[in-house]
């Protein structure tokens, strides 16, 4: 029986929350404010990195506090510079504009996007979006959203997109030929509040072909898959490959609220002063945060350990639910790394607050999709905790509803 959290009679109702309320957490635990212990396979929706309470990234914060939160943009902000540099590094990209969050990086995005097709003389331009994605809540991130759930009750949306599926690149040309307003293609390396669905490496790097071949940006959203959580610092870096424009968010900043746009050559100088900026961004506490998120995730080895307590935790899941992938009512389990997600044949959002009373927190998306994005800290004991709280109450809804 889970504890009951407060009512929130001032709080804008924008959120179906859950009846729990958070105190404290300490690595891949969180305990509620009665004092019941979860294991957290949602990592704060794929952005506590190094986990609950990390000494490291406490400490550095701390220190910061004490220093300088926010100065403005109107001056020199070290930290940016610092983590610019390292972001390059990793991505081997040029250039970075740091933002807030991830709707602001994407939000940005389409920016570049537009700027760089009027630069080029198109009064029009038109960038390719996919079905199942998911890049925010404004009005236009929002229009290249594919999900008409979040999209209802606010139209019109703003026009300028061309929608396409997954992993084809012959839609792809055709819904594009003969159309000189394309001026780039826009899509998360794995969606995440799609179903946790990657593109195929091969399809990776036709579009990166596409792109080069027609002089497009190739726009990759890595939100939620980058930074490490595919056992890469970013997801498309598997297919061999570099993106234009990369925004970021989520776990850059391991809770603190960070956002970026890495570009390449082709987009690094398409803003220029006055074109956009972001009174938070860039932040020297946010900037801190995320300089203290590299410079651990490196010491403790994070990437490699998303990879292989990643496979770990899939294989272990596909073990104990293989006679349910065998009765069909278990589609799918894909991803990579630690982003996880069980497509099972129904609707299970149920199993969200089934897995709460067992003492672990999940998510559903997409409506059939249990996902799972714990922090990068996650042990094979936990992954293996996780396999034993999650399975039963999957098998069990499904012979509920057989």
């Amino acid at each position: 029986m889970t504890a009951t959290a407060p009512s929130s009679p001032h709080v804008m109702n924008t959120y179906g929350r859950l009846p729990i309320a958070l105190s404290h957490g300490r690595g891949c635990r969180v305990w509620d404010t009665a004092g019941r212990e979860y294991l957290d396979a949602l990592g704060g929706i794929a952005v506590n990195t190094v986990g609950h309470n990390h000494p490291q990234l406490v400490a550095a914060l701390q220190d910061q506090v004490t220093k300088l939160i926010h100065t403005s943009n109107y001056y020199h902000v070290p930290l940016q510079e610092e983590l610019a540099k390292l972001l390059v590094e990793r991505s081997g990209m040029t250039n970075v504009f740091f933002c807030s969050t991830g709707l602001e990086a994407n939000e940005a995005a389409l920016k570049l996007a537009r700027k760089f097709g009027h630069d080029k003389g198109i009064e029009r331009p038109e960038i390719v979006v996919y079905e199942k994605a998911f890049h925010g809540r404004s009005i236009a991130t929002l229009s290249a959203t594919a999900n008409p759930k979040v999209q209802a009750g606010f139209g019109p949306l703003v026009e300028g997109f061309i929608r396409v599926p997954i992993n084809n690149i012959e839609q792809l040309k055709a819904a594009t030929a003969n159309n000189p307003n394309v001026i780039a293609v826009f899509f998360e390396a794995i969606q995440g509040e799609g179903g946790v669905n990657p593109m195929h490496m091969d399809y990776l790097r036709d579009v990166r072909k596409l792109c080069d071949e027609r002089d497009w940006l190739m726009m990759i959203d890595e939100v939620q898959c980058g930074m490490g959580r595919t056992g890469k610092w970013f997801a498309h870096q598997w297919a061999g490959i570099q993106p234009d424009v990369m925004p970021l968010a989520k776990g850059l900043g391991s809770g603190v609220p960070v956002g970026a746009v890495v570009t390449g050559p082709k987009a690094a100088n398409i803003f220029a002063p006055g074109n956009h900026g972001s009174t938070f961004g860039g932040n020297p506490l946010a900037m801190r945060a995320g300089v203290e998120t590299i410079r651990i995730m490196e010491t403790e080895g994070l990437l490699a350990n998303a990879a292989t307590v990643g496979q770990h935790l899939k294989d272990a899941l596909a073990r104990t639910l293989a006679v349910d992938i065998a009765a069909g009512g278990v589609k799918e389990i894909r991803g990579q790394g630690l982003m996880l997600g069980i497509e099972l044949s129904k609707p299970c959002g149920v199993l969200v607050q089934r897995a709460l009373d067992a003492g672990l927190l999940i998510s559903v998306t997409a409506d059939t999709v249990v996902r799972m994005v714990p922090s990068l800290t996650l042990t094979r004991a936990e992954a293996d905790e996780i396999v034993a709280k999650l399975c039963p109450l999957i098998s069990q809804f499904l012979k509920e509803n057989a």
